[in-house]
Protein backbone atom coordinates (compact mmCIF):
# COMPACT_ATOMS: atom_id res chain seq x y z
CA UNK A 1 0.00 0.00 0.00
CA UNK A 2 1.44 3.41 -0.90
CA UNK A 3 2.15 6.25 1.52
CA UNK A 4 -0.61 8.21 -0.17
CA UNK A 5 -3.10 5.48 0.49
CA UNK A 6 -2.00 5.23 4.13
CA UNK A 7 -2.36 8.96 4.58
CA UNK A 8 -5.79 8.77 3.06
CA UNK A 9 -6.78 5.99 5.39
CA UNK A 10 -5.50 6.74 8.91
CA UNK A 11 -7.57 3.89 10.36
CA UNK A 12 -5.35 1.45 8.41
CA UNK A 13 -2.24 2.89 10.09
CA UNK A 14 -3.79 2.17 13.47
CA UNK A 15 -4.62 -1.41 12.46
CA UNK A 16 -1.09 -2.08 11.15
CA UNK A 17 0.57 -0.68 14.27
CA UNK A 18 -1.78 -2.67 16.50
CA UNK A 19 -0.95 -5.89 14.63
CA UNK A 20 2.80 -5.29 15.03
CA UNK A 21 2.45 -4.70 18.78
CA UNK A 22 0.32 -7.84 19.13
CA UNK A 23 2.97 -9.97 17.40
CA UNK A 24 5.72 -8.63 19.68
CA UNK A 25 3.63 -9.21 22.81
CA UNK A 26 2.99 -12.83 21.78
CA UNK A 27 6.63 -13.71 22.12
CA UNK A 28 8.21 -12.94 18.77
CA UNK A 29 11.77 -11.79 19.32
CA UNK A 30 14.15 -9.97 17.04
CA UNK A 31 16.75 -12.17 15.33
CA UNK A 32 19.97 -12.78 17.31
CA UNK A 33 23.23 -11.29 16.27
CA UNK A 34 25.62 -13.84 14.71
CA UNK A 35 27.69 -15.52 17.44
CA UNK A 36 25.31 -14.49 20.25
CA UNK A 37 24.80 -16.97 23.11
CA UNK A 38 21.72 -19.16 22.90
CA UNK A 39 19.44 -20.31 25.71
CA UNK A 40 20.18 -23.92 26.63
CA UNK A 41 17.88 -24.33 29.63
CA UNK A 42 18.92 -24.61 33.29
CA UNK A 43 22.59 -25.41 33.99
CA UNK A 44 23.44 -29.07 34.43
CA UNK A 45 23.93 -30.33 37.97
CA UNK A 46 27.61 -30.54 38.94
CA UNK A 47 29.19 -33.97 38.79
CA UNK A 48 29.58 -35.81 42.06
CA UNK A 49 33.18 -35.06 43.01
CA UNK A 50 33.17 -37.97 45.44
CA UNK A 51 32.74 -40.46 42.59
CA UNK A 52 36.29 -39.72 41.41
CA UNK A 53 37.98 -38.81 44.70
CA UNK A 54 40.69 -41.15 45.94
CA UNK A 55 42.64 -41.52 49.16
CA UNK A 56 45.39 -43.88 50.29
CA UNK A 57 46.05 -45.99 53.36
CA UNK A 58 49.48 -47.54 53.94
CA UNK A 59 49.02 -50.63 56.10
CA UNK A 60 51.48 -51.46 58.92
CA UNK A 61 51.60 -54.30 61.42
CA UNK A 62 52.16 -53.81 65.16
CA UNK A 63 55.94 -53.75 64.70
CA UNK A 64 55.68 -50.91 62.18
CA UNK A 65 56.48 -53.08 59.14
CA UNK A 66 54.82 -51.84 55.94
CA UNK A 67 52.46 -54.38 54.37
CA UNK A 68 51.25 -52.47 51.31
CA UNK A 69 49.00 -49.58 50.30
CA UNK A 70 45.27 -49.57 49.67
CA UNK A 71 43.31 -47.13 47.51
CA UNK A 72 40.02 -45.85 48.92
CA UNK A 73 37.72 -44.45 46.24
CA UNK A 74 34.25 -42.93 46.37
CA UNK A 75 31.65 -44.53 44.07
CA UNK A 76 27.94 -43.96 43.44
CA UNK A 77 26.97 -46.78 45.81
CA UNK A 78 29.61 -46.63 48.55
CA UNK A 79 33.37 -46.72 48.94
CA UNK A 80 35.65 -49.07 47.01
CA UNK A 81 38.86 -50.38 48.61
CA UNK A 82 41.51 -51.98 46.43
CA UNK A 83 45.18 -52.91 46.48
CA UNK A 84 47.70 -55.63 47.29
CA UNK A 85 49.12 -56.59 50.68
CA UNK A 86 51.93 -58.89 51.77
CA UNK A 87 53.46 -60.19 54.99
CA UNK A 88 50.16 -61.20 56.59
CA UNK A 89 49.48 -64.59 58.21
CA UNK A 90 47.84 -66.96 55.70
CA UNK A 91 44.15 -67.54 56.28
CA UNK A 92 40.94 -65.54 56.53
CA UNK A 93 40.88 -62.15 58.25
CA UNK A 94 38.23 -59.58 59.03
CA UNK A 95 38.86 -56.16 57.47
CA UNK A 96 36.91 -53.04 58.36
CA UNK A 97 36.85 -49.26 58.08
CA UNK A 98 37.17 -47.62 61.49
CA UNK A 99 36.09 -44.23 62.81
CA UNK A 100 39.42 -42.66 63.78
CA UNK A 101 42.52 -42.01 61.69
CA UNK A 102 45.05 -43.21 64.29
CA UNK A 103 47.04 -46.43 64.10
CA UNK A 104 48.97 -46.89 67.35
CA UNK A 105 49.56 -50.56 68.17
CA UNK A 106 47.56 -52.51 69.22
CA UNK A 107 45.35 -50.27 67.07
CA UNK A 108 42.53 -49.66 69.55
CA UNK A 109 43.29 -46.02 68.71
CA UNK A 110 41.35 -46.50 65.45
CA UNK A 111 38.11 -46.56 67.43
CA UNK A 112 34.98 -48.47 66.46
CA UNK A 113 33.73 -49.51 63.06
CA UNK A 114 32.57 -46.65 60.86
CA UNK A 115 28.82 -46.75 61.46
CA UNK A 116 27.10 -43.40 60.69
CA UNK A 117 23.63 -44.99 60.45
CA UNK A 118 23.84 -46.75 63.86
CA UNK A 119 23.34 -50.27 62.52
CA UNK A 120 24.57 -53.55 63.99
CA UNK A 121 27.56 -55.45 62.66
CA UNK A 122 27.50 -57.83 59.75
CA UNK A 123 25.86 -58.41 56.38
CA UNK A 124 24.09 -61.48 57.84
CA UNK A 125 22.74 -59.56 60.82
CA UNK A 126 19.10 -58.41 60.34
CA UNK A 127 20.05 -55.17 62.08
CA UNK A 128 23.18 -54.62 60.00
CA UNK A 129 25.50 -53.91 58.46
CA UNK A 130 27.84 -51.11 59.47
CA UNK A 131 29.02 -49.05 56.50
CA UNK A 132 32.54 -49.99 57.63
CA UNK A 133 31.90 -53.73 57.28
CA UNK A 134 33.77 -55.40 54.41
CA UNK A 135 33.97 -59.00 53.15
CA UNK A 136 36.67 -61.16 54.71
CA UNK A 137 40.21 -60.89 53.39
CA UNK A 138 41.86 -64.11 52.20
CA UNK A 139 45.64 -64.29 52.59
CA UNK A 140 47.33 -66.96 50.48
CA UNK A 141 50.11 -69.32 51.50
CA UNK A 142 52.78 -66.85 50.40
CA UNK A 143 51.34 -64.26 52.85
CA UNK A 144 49.93 -62.03 50.07
CA UNK A 145 46.39 -60.80 49.56
CA UNK A 146 44.46 -58.92 46.90
CA UNK A 147 41.89 -56.48 48.26
CA UNK A 148 38.80 -55.71 46.17
CA UNK A 149 35.81 -54.66 48.29
CA UNK A 150 33.01 -52.09 48.42
CA UNK A 151 31.20 -50.79 51.48
CA UNK A 152 27.41 -51.19 51.68
CA UNK A 153 26.95 -47.41 51.63
CA UNK A 154 28.31 -44.03 52.67
CA UNK A 155 30.71 -41.63 51.00
CA UNK A 156 34.20 -40.25 51.46
CA UNK A 157 32.77 -36.78 52.09
CA UNK A 158 29.30 -35.27 52.30
CA UNK A 159 26.31 -37.20 53.65
CA UNK A 160 27.33 -40.19 55.84
CA UNK A 161 30.98 -39.26 55.30
CA UNK A 162 33.89 -41.50 56.22
CA UNK A 163 36.36 -38.61 56.38
CA UNK A 164 35.51 -36.24 59.22
CA UNK A 165 37.69 -34.17 61.54
CA UNK A 166 39.50 -37.16 63.06
CA UNK A 167 39.90 -39.09 59.80
CA UNK A 168 39.45 -42.85 59.42
CA UNK A 169 41.44 -46.07 59.25
CA UNK A 170 41.51 -49.53 57.68
CA UNK A 171 41.98 -52.31 60.24
CA UNK A 172 42.79 -55.97 59.55
CA UNK A 173 41.90 -58.47 62.29
CA UNK A 174 43.62 -61.65 63.40
CA UNK A 175 40.66 -63.94 62.65
CA UNK A 176 37.73 -64.26 60.26
CA UNK A 177 34.63 -62.10 60.58
CA UNK A 178 31.48 -64.19 61.10
CA UNK A 179 29.52 -61.30 59.50
CA UNK A 180 26.78 -61.34 62.14
CA UNK A 181 28.07 -60.84 65.69
CA UNK A 182 27.99 -57.29 67.02
CA UNK A 183 30.22 -55.30 67.27
CA UNK A 184 33.04 -56.81 65.14
CA UNK A 185 32.09 -60.30 64.00
CA UNK A 186 34.25 -62.14 66.56
CA UNK A 187 37.22 -61.38 64.33
CA UNK A 188 39.77 -61.24 67.11
CA UNK A 189 42.55 -58.76 67.81
CA UNK A 190 43.70 -55.98 65.51
CA UNK A 191 46.56 -57.27 63.42
CA UNK A 192 47.35 -54.34 61.11
CA UNK A 193 46.16 -50.79 60.48
CA UNK A 194 46.43 -47.94 57.99
CA UNK A 195 45.39 -44.31 58.30
CA UNK A 196 43.32 -43.00 55.42
CA UNK A 197 45.24 -39.91 54.38
CA UNK A 198 42.39 -37.55 53.54
CA UNK A 199 40.71 -35.21 55.98
CA UNK A 200 37.31 -33.52 56.19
Amino acid sequence: MSNIALCAAPHLRVMLCGTALLLLSCGERPPREPGAATDTGPPAAPAQADSVAEERATIHDASGRELGTLTIRGTESGIAISGALHGLPPGTHGIHLHDVGRCEAPFESAGNHWNPTNRQHGSQNPGGPHFGDLPNLTVTGDSSASVQATTPGGALRGVNALLDQDGAAVVIHAGPDDEKTDPSGNSGGRLACGVISGGA
